[in-house]
Order: structure tokens, then sequence, then C-alpha cells
């Protein structure tokens, strides 16, 4: 009886393993759909929200079941493909002013660590931002959205992140007045295993 049991525990075990491993590995982000955002928003003087995305982005995560602190993340932004809906606007965000897109034509971030939550469904990713020529350390609160199996032969999985970020930690000090300092982010990406 002890030896059914023990072979049994064994089996679930193993069978837990294979599962959790299921869905490790490197996963770049689908170019091809439109399953992917990074999106912003800034106060306008305190009475209303001004929102914005960037059209152009790249990435890859790596994704580890087992150890999902072990996890990773690369970005990569076109910072001229900022998008307000406003041909103006977005002419002056991409002057010297604030995102001097051509002096620095591309933004990143690249995850330092993962605090994993939630047996691993929400982690705190640690990792440097760097935009406008400066790079500092932020936070993303990330939470996975599923994961599994499409209709074309792949594996995907998808993810939403958050983070606020003060304008002039990255040398943009340009005068939005007292409501406008800080910049909310949202990113959700959907990624394809390799």
């Amino acid at each position: 009886m002890k030896k059914q049991l023990l072979a049994s525990a064994i089996a679930i075990g193993l069978a837990s393993g294979a599962q959790a491993s299921e869905h490790s590995g490197t996963y770049a982000f689908d170019q091809k759909g439109t399953h992917q955002f990074i999106t912003f928003r800034i106060s306008h003087l305190g009475y209303s929200w001004l929102y914005g995305r960037f059209n152009e982005f790249d990435g890859e995560f790596v994704y580890d079941a087992e150890n999902p602190q072990n996890s990773s993340v690369n970005v990569t932004i076109d910072t001229a493909s900022v998008d307000t809906n406003h041909a103006e606007r977005d002419k002056h965000l991409r002057s010297d002013d604030f995102l001097s897109v051509k002096a620095h034509p591309q933004a990143s971030f690249r995850s330092t660590r993962v605090e994993v939550e939630d047996g691993g469904k929400e982690a705190d990713v640690y990792g440097d931002l760097t935009l406008n020529g400066v790079t500092r350390e932020v936070v993303l609160d990330v939470e996975m959205l599923g994961h599994g199996k499409d209709p074309w032969g792949g594996y995907r999985m998808g993810f939403e992140a958050e983070t606020e970020i003060r304008l002039k930690d990255f040398g943009i000090d340009y005068n939005l007045g007292p409501a406008s300092e800080t910049v909310e982010l949202e990113i959700s990406v959907e990624g394809i295993r390799q």
C-alpha cells in the first residue's frame, strides 16, 4: 500500500512538473497581430486626462513556470511612433522639449529582477527604463492574463503591466503644471513561444 501511495505521489509530481514546464520558454511579441499596446495618460491641468500610445515597439519575455522569479522581459520602443491623435501635439512630443526622438530614437526596458506574488500570476518586475537618454529603475506591476495553444499550432501567453514615472526623472522638465508631473503607463502584450 505504501509503495502504491509513493508511486502515485511521484506520478502526480511528475505530471504537475510537466504541466508547469509546458508553458515555460521564450516568447516573442506578436508583431503580426494587433494584440499589444503601450498606452499612457497624463493629467491636463488637473481637469481631464490626455491619452496616447506608442504604435511601434517590439520585445520578448522569458517565462520560467517552475521558478517565475527567474523570468525576464526586454522591450524596445520607437519613440517617434508616439500618437495622441493630434498631429501638432505629437510633433511637439517628438521635439527636444519631450522625447528628443532625433537624439534618442528608441526607449527600452530591461528587467533586472522579478518578485512573484499569487503563485506566479502577479509580480513586481524591476528593471531599467531608458527614455530620453536617461536610465532609471522602475517597477512594473504585472499580471499574467493567460496562456495556451492558438488555432495555428503555436503557444501564446499574455501579460498586462502598469507603472508611473516622473517626467523630470527622465530629463523632461517642460512645465506642464503641477498636476502633470507624472505619466501613467500601461502595457499589454501577447507573446508567441519560439
